[in-house]
């Protein structure tokens, strides 16, 4: 097959309802495949102009190159589907493989985030199709684990939500007002992963983190979890969306160089860029807490992520918070922590660099025992609102949530 070689980044500008054209992603021809980007003249020329990324895009003319591994530019990728839009596209569109531009432009245009991809600069054309029902979004996820060809109408119905990230099934979901991205159950889960995520998004909220909104439904006997968007917000010029940037990109790391991806290095560049750099600190702190008693261990740095709007970079509500059962004790956080214990998920761990958060050591323990006293508090009236049976709850408890081992060295 013939593999896209550009694509024109559209961006929709802070309070704007209608994108433009920011510039062109194109293929430079090297071995092994890169991407260079360079803004337009015409997007330079506008007053309310932002730059892409404040790091890795400033806005600039000329040839921008991609620099370290990644071969384009981490903010751009942001925008594109991860493994299940991947596999969504590659059902249901090819059989052959693509490339890094072709999944940018074939995913649907209701991104996360502020950008979108067209073959054109002349005009925008979303690639939008219908908007599906819950139980044909189920239906249609379904259907593709079990590797059964879709009929058309549920084909369009998943790729709508292609460009939106990570590896469970999920859809993009429109209950007037609201936006949702709609998160359903896998085949290959060993236990009833929505609601452990209803669960612990709902502890965390009343842990007084900053979280998504999220709600339960059921629909063909199948849970279903809806993540109220905030990438999207109602002005008086209509529905707008709002630019964000993936600790990853925020750090300038590519997929390949996601492990190096540090908590350390976040909060300097916390303290350094953001707005409230104090409150927000204390804020990521106590999410690295939250994770850790919690047993989500798949905080890797695309499930972190700040609001641009061309000044400032705003830390986004927290996302994808999930238990992850394990048998043994021992674990890492995906995301570096680099305190005295190296990567290991343990409080006393945390703790050992609470001074980078800009907290003491006692501040820091009254954080962390503040979050256990609520979790404790909360943990059965949360399980009860998410009709968790009890089999489950003790399976998640002491496996994931207060895993022993993220005791460690915590009363000492």
């Amino acid at each position: 097959m013939t593999f896209n070689t550009e694509a024109f980044v559209w961006i929709w500008l802070p309070e704007e309802n209608m994108p433009v054209v920011a510039g062109r992603l194109f293929d430079t021809g090297n071995s092994p495949q890169r991407f260079s980007f360079t803004y337009g003249r015409s997007y330079l020329a506008r007053e309310n102009a932002i730059a892409l990324s404040p790091f890795e895009l400033p806005l600039q003319g000329g040839i921008q190159e991609t620099l370290g591994m990644s071969i384009m530019p981490s903010c751009l990728r942001d925008a594109g589907p991860d493994a299940w839009g991947r596999r969504v596209l590659e059902s249901s569109l090819v059989k052959t493989g693509l490339n890094e531009l072709d999944y940018l432009l074939l995913s649907g245009s209701d991104r996360i985030g502020a950008l979108d991809f067209q073959t054109g600069s002349k005009q925008y054309v979303a690639r939008e199709m219908s908007h599906p029902q819950l139980h044909e979004l189920i239906r249609a996820a379904e259907m593709l684990e079990n590797h059964q060809t879709l009929p058309v109408e549920l084909e369009n119905a998943l790729l709508r939500g292609t460009s939106v990230g990570g590896a469970r099934p999920k859809a993009i979901l429109e209950e007037e007002p609201n936006h949702y991205i709609a998160k359903f159950s896998s085949t290959a889960d060993t236990y009833n992963a929505v609601k452990a995520e209803f669960i612990a998004m709902t502890l965390a909220s009343r842990c007084g983190l900053n979280t998504a909104s999220v709600s339960l439904k059921r629909s063909l006997h199948k849970d279903v979890i809806l993540v109220k968007r905030f990438d999207r917000i109602d002005t008086s010029n209509g529905l707008c969306r709002r630019q964000m940037l993936s600790a990853l990109s925020l750090l300038q790391l590519d997929e390949m160089e996601a492990r190096y991806a540090s908590y350390i290095d976040l909060a300097d560049l916390i303290r350094q860029r953001f707005t409230r750099p104090q409150k927000t600190l204390h804020e990521l702190f106590q999410r690295i807490a939250f994770n850790i008693l919690i047993g989500n261990t798949d905080d890797h740095a695309r499930n972190h992520a700040a609001f641009w709007d061309g000044k400032d970079l705003t830390l986004t509500p927290a996302y994808d918070i999930c238990p992850q059962p394990r048998t043994g004790g021992e674990a890492s956080q995906a995301m570096r922590i680099d305190g005295k214990r190296g990567n290991l998920s343990t409080l006393d761990n945390l703790r050992s660099v609470c001074e980078r958060f800009q907290l003491t050591p006692t501040d820091a323990s009254i954080l962390i025992e503040q979050l256990i006293n609520t979790i404790k508090i909360e943990w059965d009236s949360v399980c009860d609102q998410a009709q968790f049976p009890e089999a489950e709850r003790q399976r998640l408890w002491q496996s994931a949530v207060f895993n022993p081992f993220c005791f460690e060295n915590w009363a000492e």
